[in-house]
C-alpha cells in the first residue's frame, strides 16, 4: 500500500505544484492552512507531513507538536521561506525530520521522503524482529525426531515456495505457534512482516477493531483512527491463533478477505486492498463447530488449503529427552546456572509421564527444576510436586534406563548431524563416557 502524505501550504501554487509533483509515488492529501491540517490528521491515519512553517491560524510548529504528541513515529518536513538556525534547531529539537528552504527542489524532497520512510521502516522492522528473535530464542526451535515431528517438517518444506493458507490443529501447548513461524520463516514473504493475534484474548467488540482497524470517532473512545492487523501484516502473513474462538457474525468477514483480499474499517466506506497470507490455528474440533452451526462451513473449506495435525507430547515420547536437553540448554543461560544433566532417573519419569499441558508445561517444569536445583545435574527431587504426585499416576509403559539413555543419545547426535563431541557436551557427558554408551 502507498504511503500517504499531507501537504500543508497557505499558497495555493505551491500546495498544488507540490501534490503533483509527489502524486505518482504516494496518496497526497492538502491542506490550506493548520486547522485543516490537524482536522485531517485527527480522522486519517497519514505517513508523512510537509508543512510550511508561517502561516495564518495554526503554523508549522503547533502541526509539528500536536502532531508527534498523537502520532510519535510520524514524518514531519518543514519548509520556509525564512530558515533561521534557530528556528531549524527549534523544529529538530521538537521531533522534525528535516528543515528545507523554498523555493524546494522537487527531486531532493523525493529522495527526504524515501529516505524517512525507509527509516521508519527499517525502525519498525527492527522493533518487530527484536520482539521475533525474543519469541523465538523462548520457545526454541521445531525440537524432535520422532516421526510425526518429521512429517511435519517435511510439510513445511513443501509448501515453503508457496502462499497456501495453512490450519494449523492441535492441543493447547503442543507448539502451533512456532510452526506458523517456521512456515512464515521459510516462505516467498519472509521478508515481510509476521504478525500475531489471538482471536480469545480480545472481547467481540475489540476483536473486530483489532483484526481490521477503525476509523475516528466509530465507537467510543475511538480517539483516532488505527490500523488493523490485515494491514499491519500487508506483504506477510497473519497467524490467528485460536481462531475457534472468533464470534460467528465476524467470519464472514474473514471470509471475504480470505477471498477477495479486501475488507474497510470498523465504521469506514473506503475498501482496503492487502496481500496478506493466512495461517490459523486452533485446538477446537472445526468439522464439529460446522455441524453444530457454530463456525461457517465455507469459511472452514477456505481455510484447510493445508491442514497440519500436531500431535500431543505423549504420542511423541522418545522426544521429550531431546526437548528436555534443550530447555535445559536454554534456562541454565537463562538463571545463570551451570547444570551439566538430567539424571536417568528423572528422565526416566520424565518420559513416562503422560504431560496434558504438552511442551509447554514440559518446558515449564525444566525451568522450575533449573531454578530450584542446587546441583550439577537435575534429580528426580528437583522435579516439582505437582508433577511428581500428580503425574506419576500416567507413568505408563515406562521406557528401560538403558533404553532411554540410547534414546537420548540418538536424538542428541541427530541434532548436531552425528558430531560425538558436540552430542556429549549436550548431553553433559565426557566423550568417553559417549563411546562406552554407545558400544553397550
Amino acid at each position: 500500500m502507498q504511503p500517504t502524505i499531507l501537504i500543508v501550504e497557505d499558497d495555493r501554487i505551491t500546495r498544488e505544484s507540490l501534490a503533483k509533483a509527489l502524486s505518482s509515488d504516494y496518496i497526497i492529501r492538502t491542506a490550506g492552512n493548520g486547522v485543516e491540517a490537524l482536522s485531517i490528521l485527527e480522522k486519517e491515519i497519514i505517513d508523512a507531513v510537509i508543512t510550511d512553517v508561517k502561516m495564518p491560524l495554526k503554523d508549522g510548529m503547533k502541526i509539528l507538536e500536536t502532531a508527534k504528541r498523537a502520532s510519535p513515529d510520524i514524518i514531519i518536513i518543514m519548509i520556509t521561506g525564512y530558515a533561521t538556525v534557530e528556528s531549524a534547531v527549534e523544529a529538530m529539537r521538537k521531533g522534525a525530520y528535516d528543515y528545507i528552504t523554498k523555493p524546494v527542489n522537487i527531486a531532493r524532497l523525493h529522495i527526504l521522503i524515501e529516505k524517512a520512510l525507509e527509516n521508519k521502516r527499517l525502525k519498525a522492522d527492527n522493533i518487530l524482529l527484536r520482539k521475533q528473535l525474543k519469541e523465538t530464542l523462548s520457545h526454541g526451535n521445531i525440537i524432535g525426531n520422532s516421526k510425526k515431528i518429521k512429517d511435519i517438517i517435511n510439510i513445511i518444506s513443501q509448501i515453503s515456495s508457496t502462499k497456501a493458507t495453512v490450519l494449523i490443529l492441535g492441543e493447547s501447548g503442543t507448539g502451533k505457534e512456532l510452526i506458523a513461524n517456521a512456515i512464515h520463516h521459510n516462505s516467498p514473504v519472509a521478508e515481510g512482516p509476521f504478525i500475531k493475534v489471538s482471536c480469545a484474548a480480545l472481547a467481540e467488540g475489540l476483536l473486530e477493531s483489532e483484526l481490521f482497524g477503525h476509523e475516528k470517532g466509530s465507537f467510543t473512545g475511538a480517539l483516532y483512527a488505527r490500523k488493523g492487523r490485515f494491514e499491519l501484516a500487508d506483504g506477510g502473513t497473519l497467524f490467528l491463533d485460536e481462531l475457534g474462538d472468533i464470534p460467528f457474525y465476524l467470519q464472514a468477514k474473514l471470509l471475504r478477505v480470505l477471498q477477495e483480499q479486501e475488507f474497510e474499517r470498523v465504521g469506514g466506506t473506503k475498501t482496503l486492498k492487502v496481500d496478506v497470507r493466512i495461517i490459523a490455528a486452533t485446538n477446537k474440533r472445526l468439522d464439529e463447530m460446522v455441524k453444530n452451526g457454530e463456525f461457517r462451513e465455507e469459511l472452514y473449506y477456505r481455510l484447510r488449503v493445508v491442514t497440519i495435525n500436531v500431535p500431543p507430547l505423549r504420542e511423541r515420547k522418545e522426544d521429550i529427552p531431546l526437548l528436555s536437553l534443550h530447555f535445559l540448554n536454554h534456562f541454565n543461560k537463562k538463571h545463570l546456572k551451570e547444570i551439566a544433566a538430567v539424571s536417568p532417573e528423572a528422565m526416566r519419569l520424565l518420559t513416562g509421564c503422560e504431560w496434558p499441558g504438552n511442551i509447554r508445561e514440559l518446558m515449564n517444569c525444566i525451568e522450575s527444576m533449573v531454578v530450584m536445583s542446587t546441583g550439577k545435574t537435575l534429580t528426580c527431587d528437583d522435579i516439582p510436586l505437582y508433577i511428581s504426585s500428580a503425574q506419576k499416576k500416567y507413568c505408563d509403559s515406562i521406557m528401560p534406563l538403558k533404553e532411554i539413555e540410547m534414546q537420548a543419545i540418538l536424538n542428541a547426535m541427530s541434532a548436531v548431524k552425528g558430531n560425538k563431541t558436540e552430542a556429549a557436551r549436550a548431553l553433559g557427558i565426557g566423550l568417553k563416557t559417549l563411546y562406552r554408551k554407545l558400544k553397550l
